[in-house]
């Protein structure tokens, strides 16, 4: 599992705490095949039991050191039939934005904060998986270059706010990128 350091909320309706975990190790991926399963993830855990009452996967195989810890923003918004749901939205370090059903963890968006995020097409909201750019992939013997965004990611943790009346949320962004050549060290 992924450690967590950041952020957290608390929903009393559903009696659930929202936090996210961070990226694997080590940061070289080709010494951790597979997803590395529950590492970037978004939880939804019971605040008396502690039990993990969902689990989103938002960077299967961080390979660029992404952590998925940034804030957690709730709020209650219409949909397109007009009915009330509770949200919990996510602007990640990957260079997305994801929108969750905060009762049981089903993404209901997931969309780049700009049209320079290239690590990923999009987001597969049937599977919830991240479609890759292999171009712009860490893999060894291959120098990626332009890179958005960096490790540092596009939007890191800082804090965020949600305005109800207007639907609008407010978020710092970092516009960084860089070129990623792994090496063997003797």
């Amino acid at each position: 599992c992924g450690t967590n350091w950041g952020w957290y909320a608390y929903d009393p309706g559903t009696n659930l705490i929202y936090f996210g975990t961070g990226n694997p190790a080590p940061w070289n991926e080709t010494m951790r095949p597979g997803d590395n399963k529950w590492t970037m993830t978004i939880f939804g855990r019971d605040a008396d039991t502690g039990e993990a009452k969902f689990g989103y996967q938002k960077t299967p195989h961080d390979e660029w050191d992404y952590a998925g810890v940034n804030v957690m923003m709730l709020s209650e918004q219409k949909d397109k039939d007009g009915k009330a749901r509770k949200l919990l939205t996510h602007p990640d370090r990957n260079g997305i934005v994801y929108t969750l059903d905060r009762t049981d963890g089903s993404l209901v968006s997931a969309n780049k904060l700009d049209d320079t995020v290239n690590v990923f097409k999009s987001v597969d909201l049937k599977t919830g998986q991240p479609v890759r750019d292999p171009e712009y992939g860490t893999r060894m013997d291959h120098l990626a270059k332009d890179i958005c965004p960096s490790a540092m990611g596009y939007h890191n943790q800082g804090h965020d706010s949600y305005d109800p009346k207007r639907e609008l949320f407010f978020m710092g962004i970092n516009h960084i990128c860089m070129d990623w050549e792994p090496f063997m060290l003797p």
